[in-house]
């Protein structure tokens, strides 16, 4: 039995998207049946993900551009209740980055993980990469309880498979079983969220939200949702499955993941708390809080960090952040009837959303590049490959723009939007929590461009620091092109945010249930914002062509000249800075909160052996806390061990210990109800 409400072309968007979701799905699966090296089977996989892509990319954009809003109704699933999906401008707003990042991701793994050099595990990739991208459509499209559930679990699976490509590496066998670990957990706890609102509602239906989130457990329905959806997203202090899961997948799984899987984490947020019209101000409160913390520690971790991919996962972390604190500043505004606030709280949200997809997976296709360039993650073992890998360069600094919030990347158009919505909420309730964010938001920022400062410069510029880095080679075309085009989106969003505006107002309305709100273009002054974008991009073009000629005469006449040789008659490598070192001003500072683990340099004697300095910083929450914690319950475990020995006196011994105080207790109480 089928049911359905809405226009016929809002059905049809519906039906044109879950029909790219099934494409997506299915797209690895002819691959099975051709052999491990044939190319054939890569590129229909590939050509069935850029299609379906490309039609749910469109249809997405139809659906955000025209408000189409439909929901259908199908069969009983097997937990009872009838199957229901649906869409609208909220779920084409994910929709698209799923389906833009998707396909260029599957585009750039023809050269990055070929079959005939990756015989062994790329058909498994190929397979769960598409099932992984289809699932999260379906995620999207859910409206009740079980078919988000199982889309969830499809989710979960496959991205494990994926992380775990190269299981014969002890980093990543680990990376993925404490990635499927924290997967369980989120299972477990959304199980428990859809239990409690069929308990209340009747229903687990996505219709009955409104009705469980208002009642007076609704507060244990919001602690589930941000605790289940926080660790998909990885919110700190919920993060530790992120770093390992991150840098142990190949790079355009890692792009994909990083770009959209943890939105879906963001997405359940925001669909959870659209259901209240008046939620409590401690809601939006406890979301800057989590959003404050995760944007500044993750950065934080990010910059004392030595590998490459590892180092752009806790930049998620970091960005994550930034989108909580516009969830949590569009909290805040909607339960204090300030509608000025929820409009630039959730458009920053939202738009940081779409601008993290673009620019963070543009950033790990930069160091897939790298990678496959180099052959290591480790920043120590870069340095010069600017002059080897210009374009990858020159992408990847225009990713680190985005990333630090400067214009004119598009990173920024979206920072300001909270910005000016924190600044506006430093008066009225909750005023203290927005007072507060504003200088930890320009904290973050300040730290994200120190440490992109770092990566370009140990990474791309001085001389190669290995064998490695001097035999690097530019990537193929194959994997520039998807880099490109992400690049283009970035700066396209960075010079006119306004293109978004009315797409924007649009998703608020859904979020608002129609509640009136003012719009964008009337509370950011978007011109500005590319008057000033165009004005930086002209000033530098002609900075560049005013020194050009006179770096040209250099280099002809000292081809060989070092950047900076210290005096010395003969360059180094060694005499550049390190990451450690470039980072050790301001990570010194922090040592409470990275506990870095150091082994010094022992220097003794006129004539000192050679030595080496080493430091490392462990992720807080899991290897000081968790594995600690995990640990002592171990070994309390074993303790126990030696009770059960297979003797039947020893039974007894136990039984009648655990029994007399009980008899006596009941015997007491028998006797003092008596008297």
């Amino acid at each position: 039995m089928t049911a359905s409400e809405g226009s016929p072309e809002a059905i049809a968007a519906l039906a044109w998207l879950a029909l790219a979701g099934v494409g997506l799905l299915l797209s690895g699966a002819p691959g099975l049946f051709f052999a491990r090296r044939s190319p054939v089977g890569e590129r229909i996989a590939v050509g069935a993900s850029v299609v379906a892509s490309l039609a749910g990319a469109i249809t997405a954009a139809v659906v955000v551009s025209n408000g189409l809003v439909a929901q259908v109704s199908l069969g009983p699933t097997v937990g009872g209740p009838n199957a229901q999906f649906g869409v609208d401008p909220l779920t084409a707003w994910f929709a698209l980055p799923v389906f833009v990042v998707g396909g260029l991701a599957a585009l750039y793994s023809l050269k990055y993980w070929p079959a005939r050099r990756r015989p062994r595990n790329g058909r498994r990739l190929r397979l769960c990469f598409g099932a992984l991208l289809g699932a999260m459509v379906f995620i999207l499209l859910a409206r009740d309880g079980v078919s988000f559930l199982v889309a969830w679990e499809i989710m979960a699976l496959t991205n494990f498979v994926a992380i775990a490509t190269e299981e014969r590496l002890p980093t990543v066998r680990q990376a993925g079983w404490l990635f499927l670990l924290y997967s369980h957990v989120t299972i477990l706890i959304l199980f428990a969220f859809f239990v409690q609102l069929g308990r209340i509602a009747g229903s687990t239906h996505f219709d009955e939200l409104p009705a469980a989130m208002s009642s007076s457990t609704g507060a244990v329905l919001f602690a589930l949702a941000v605790v289940a959806f926080g660790i998909k997203a990885g919110v700190m202090p919920l993060h530790s499955w992120l770093p390992a899961a991150h840098a142990s997948a190949p790079s355009h799984v890692s792009a994909v993941m990083s770009g959209v899987v943890i939105k879906m984490g963001v997405y359940g947020l925001l669909r959870v708390t659209a259901a209240v019209a008046e939620p409590p101000l401690a809601w939006g409160i406890v979301v800057i809080a989590l959003g404050s913390l995760a944007s500044f520690f993750g950065v934080l971790f990010a910059l004392s960090q030595h590998d490459l991919k590892r180092l752009l996962a806790f930049h998620s972390i970091e960005n994550v952040g930034i989108i909580l604190l516009g969830l949590g500043l569009a909290l805040v505004g909607r339960s204090t009837g300030r509608p000025t606030l929820v409009v630039l709280g959730f458009s920053g949200c939202l738009f940081h959303v779409w601008n993290h997809a673009l620019f963070k997976s543009l950033l790990f296709l930069g160091a897939g590049s790298v990678v496959h360039a180099t052959g290591t993650r480790d920043l120590e073992a870069m340095g010069g490959l600017s002059h080897r890998m210009p374009w990858t360069a020159g992408l990847f600094m225009a990713g680190s723009i985005a990333i630090c919030g400067l214009p004119p990347g598009n990173g920024f158009a979206s920072e300001l939007l909270i910005y000016l919505g924190l600044v506006r909420a430093a008066s009225g309730p909750g005023a203290v929590w927005a007072a507060l964010a504003v200088p930890v938001l320009a904290a973050t920022g300040a730290l994200a461009v120190a440490c992109f400062v770092k990566v370009v410069g140990v990474v791309f510029s001085g001389s190669p620091r290995s064998e490695r880095a001097r035999r690097a080679h530019e990537a193929p075309a194959g994997m520039l092109g998807p880099m490109a085009a992400l690049a283009l989106a970035c700066a396209l969003l960075g010079l006119r945010p306004s293109l978004v505006a009315p797409a924007l107002d649009r998703v608020t309305s859904v979020w608002l249930g129609g509640t009136a709100a003012p719009p964008l273009t009337t509370l950011v002054p978007f011109g500005w914002v590319s008057g000033l974008g165009l004005a930086l991009v002209a000033a530098v073009g002609l900075l560049l062509i005013a020194v050009r000629p006179a770096w040209r005469r250099a280099r002809a006449e000292r081809p060989d000249l070092p950047t900076w040789n210290c005096g010395y008659s003969e360059a180094s490598p060694r005499l550049q800075y390190t990451s450690s070192s470039f980072a050790e001003l301001v990570t010194s500072r922090f040592a409470w909160a990275l506990r870095p683990t150091v082994q010094p340099a022992q220097v003794e004697g006129y004539f000192p052996a050679p030595t080496r300095f080493a430091s490392h910083v462990d992720d807080t929450v899991l290897d000081r806390l968790l594995r600690p914690s995990v640990r002592l319950a171990l070994t309390v475990a074993s303790w126990f061990r030696a009770l059960p020995q297979g003797r039947l006196q020893r039974y007894i011994v136990y039984l009648l210990a655990l029994l007399l105080p009980l008899l006596v207790w009941a015997f007491a109480g028998a006797l003092g109800s008596g008297g």
